[in-house]
């Protein structure tokens, strides 16, 4: 289940206990924002892959409509021109000397 996050900015991640500033805490933060950018941008070139991805789609649907829609202004074009022969529907006739029955026994 997703959490839900409001569009806005990405809030960073929060320790519970305050530390002292000493030059290891101030350390550790500069780590944690190395790691958090390293992170972020590897999620935007996701995003920008994926997003390529969808455009590519995208274009192959548009150009399949197009050729579609230009098969169905042909095909009405050709309707208009030449009409087509109804089919004929045969009807099987109920003719009982065509049948063999076949008595099985188990």
């Amino acid at each position: 289940m997703r959490r839900n996050i409001a569009k806005g900015s990405i809030r960073p991640k929060i320790s519970t206990m305050p530390r002292q500033k000493t030059e290891a805490s101030i350390l550790l933060d500069l780590y944690k924002l190395m790691v958090e950018k390293k992170r972020l941008q590897q999620e935007l070139q996701s995003l920008d892959e994926r997003r390529q991805q969808i455009c590519s789609r995208v274009a192959i649907i548009e150009q399949r409509t197009t050729e579609l829609e230009q098969n169905i202004q042909y095909l009405r074009g050709l309707e208009g021109t030449t009409p087509q022969p109804k089919p004929v529907l045969s009807v099987p006739h109920s003719d009982s000397g065509t049948f063999e029955t076949i008595f099985l026994e188990y």
